[in-house]
């Protein structure tokens, strides 16, 4: 007679049986899987190394039923597609989102819909897909961004065009500020005639570097009224510094805000047989690949956009951490996140100024 002996595996490691390890309480150890920063840097080591020690890998399907989140984001860019994957900048906020989300178990949705006629992208969001949405390069007359911020925790990258909405939480950094230093370093240089070919007047870092430029020269005594617009396209700068210089035809000088729009800039001066910096000292805004892809390596200011991506996602999952925490005092959800994250610019010297 033979007798079969049935194998029983070791039970599954629990959030209870972590917390019980490390020494913590199950609503502690749910935060820092969640990836809160509420928790003290002593109290995630022990954690972590229970979770090691233990094996434990969490049950997504468990956890979202019981806290009805879906532990997923999107990332919303009201662009086309040819602007998203043709701007350096895009790609490297994307590379700082993903990184902190890899400290997390949130995955990422992307939605690149610069036309929506029917809604379809707003209706995905408001559909319980997704747990809240980081939105990037949105513009004044993008009005399904004030339904989304009714329906789910939203964290933008750059300051929200509707300047009315003192509660948003957004990142960014001082575009005033950036482009002030970057245009005094054309005066620092002795230029006097000092044009700009600025972003696109429905963004708000296109108003605000802008209006850094306008500060900068104004301080300088210096003529404000060599001013084109772009759209922040190597196209968009190419044809804005056709223009300027069909009006001013004598300018020494040239802000450009944003590095993509100095390739083309530049591109064009060659054309009209100036020299750079020689006849018009450049300067550009990012700090982008971009920068050094041109017939001359651009002076720019520099900003962290991989940091501002991480940054995001950072305060977005800080957000729905404390929205989740079930366990938590009386303590208002909010108020350890910060609404303003605004990370710092600096100019990076090269040869076109």
């Amino acid at each position: 007679m033979t007798t079969s002996v049935r194998q029983t595996r070791p039970p599954q490691p629990t959030l209870e049986m972590v917390a019980e390890v490390a020494g913590v309480s199950r609503a502690t150890v749910s935060r820092v899987v969640n990836g809160s920063t509420r928790v003290g840097p002593e109290i995630v080591a022990a954690v972590t190394t229970a979770v090691e020690e233990l094996n434990y890998v969490p049950n997504r399907a468990a956890r979202s039923l019981a806290s009805r989140q879906t532990q997923a984001l999107a990332l919303v860019v009201p662009e086309d597609m040819t602007r998203f994957f043709g701007d350096p900048y895009f790609a490297a906020v994307v590379q700082g989102i993903t990184r902190r989300l890899d400290q997390s178990d949130f995955t990422l949705n992307l939605l690149v819909a610069s036309s929506d006629p029917q809604h379809k992208t707003l209706r995905y969001l408001r559909s319980g897909n997704v747990d809240g949405a980081l939105i990037i390069s949105h513009h004044t007359g993008d009005d399904f961004v004030a339904e989304l911020e009714t329906t789910m925790p939203v964290v933008f990258g750059g300051r929200p065009a509707n300047a009315d909405n003192l509660e948003a939480y957004f990142v960014d950094v001082d575009n005033a500020a950036g482009a002030d230093l970057g245009t005094q370093r054309l005066v620092d240089l002795g230029r006097r005639r000092i044009g700009t070919v600025t972003g696109s007047a429905d963004m708000p870092a296109g108003i605000d570097r802008l209006t850094g430029f306008l500060r900068a020269l104004e301080r300088a005594g210096i003529p404000t009224d060599a001013v084109e617009h772009g759209d922040f396209t190597v196209q968009g700068g190419a044809a804005a510094t056709r223009r300027l210089l069909e009006r001013c035809p004598d300018i020494d000088g040239l802000f450009v805000a944003s590095d993509l729009m100095g390739t083309g800039a530049l591109d064009v001066l060659r054309e009209h047989g100036r020299s750079v910096p020689g006849d018009v000292a450049v300067v550009g805004f990012d700090d982008s690949p971009a920068a050094t892809r041109g017939s001359v390596p651009l002076t720019t200011v520099s900003q962290p956009s991989e940091e501002m991506g991480f940054a995001m996602a950072d305060v977005l999952l800080r957000r729905l951490a404390d929205d989740a925490d079930d366990d938590d005092d009386d303590d208002d959800d909010d108020e350890s996140v910060p609404h303003r994250t605004i990370m710092p610019t600096r100019l990076v010297l090269r040869e076109s100024a």
